[in-house]
């Protein structure tokens, strides 16, 4: 692989509570998943980290989530499908109005925490999600975990879809990502880390809790940025691919100059 994306989860302060570095993640990463407000975020925050990343030429995506703020919208939810759909459609819109003010454009979708979860193989859920976004721009890309089978679903719909892997997550043998509860979930060694996602890059192929290689095929990789460490982490996955001959480069074709 001469070139991959890397991603990391954007805009997540609100009022005081600062979560991440975005501007130092910003001259890091390729593609920002900017918070929608849903989860987490609130407008000024949002609105400064879009005008950041349109000055680093970093492309953007509406980090798109349940209701749920108290959760850090890492809490499952049983939503109705009309609400699902027009809670999807809101937090795009949103974020497209404060990008265009800063002339910025969004050009993907990635679900967040438990909604991401819940999509990759939940049909009903899945299905709200890609006819949102359908509504609103069918030219959006949509962002889902590798191997899962949402991916299909959304190619069948007429989406286009990034597989993507997680750079500070542990697997399970399946190719699921381990559950947040359980120890050993979210990796923190930037060595570590740079080390596995090589061999992503080179292989397809990531080490699973139990030792196992498992093939994923990935355009995109994410750092967590709200992961103690997340801007070491991403540095140092960046050194290392550029070391080895592999570019960190969005995944979308370049934006037609008019």
């Amino acid at each position: 692989m001469a070139a991959i994306d890397l991603n990391s989860d954007l805009g997540e302060s609100y009022g005081a509570w600062r979560m991440g570095d975005d501007k130092t993640m910003l001259s890091v990463v390729s593609s920002a998943n900017v918070a929608c407000g849903f989860h987490a975020g609130d407008p000024v925050g949002i609105l400064e980290t879009l005008r950041a990343a349109a000055e680093r030429g970093v492309e953007i995506g509406a980090h798109v989530s349940y209701p749920d703020r108290v959760g850090f919208g890492r809490r499952d939810m049983d939503v109705a499908s009309h609400e699902l759909f027009a809670d999807v459609i809101y937090q795009i819109g949103a974020l497209q109005g404060l990008a265009a003010s800063v002339g910025a454009t969004v050009r993907y979708v990635k679900p967040h925490g438990a909604l991401y979860n819940r999509i990759a193989t939940d049909a009903r859920q899945a299905a709200d999600v890609i006819g949102a976004i359908k509504e609103i721009d069918p030219n959006l890309v949509l962002m889902g975990l590798a191997g899962s089978p949402i991916l299909n679903q959304a190619r069948e719909a007429g989406l286009s879809v990034v597989a993507e892997a997680f750079a500070d997550r542990a697997y399970t043998p399946s190719g699921a990502l381990v559950s947040r509860r359980e120890p050993g979930a979210v990796l923190h060694d930037p060595e570590l880390i740079a080390s596995r996602m090589l061999r992503l890059a080179r292989e397809g192929v990531i080490e699973a809790v139990d030792g196992s290689a498992i093939k994923i095929e990935a355009q995109s990789i994410c750092v967590h940025g709200d992961s103690p460490g997340a801007v070491a982490i991403a540095q140092q996955i960046r050194q290392t691919f550029e070391r080895e001959g592999i570019a960190v480069r969005s995944f979308l074709p370049s934006k037609q100059l008019s």
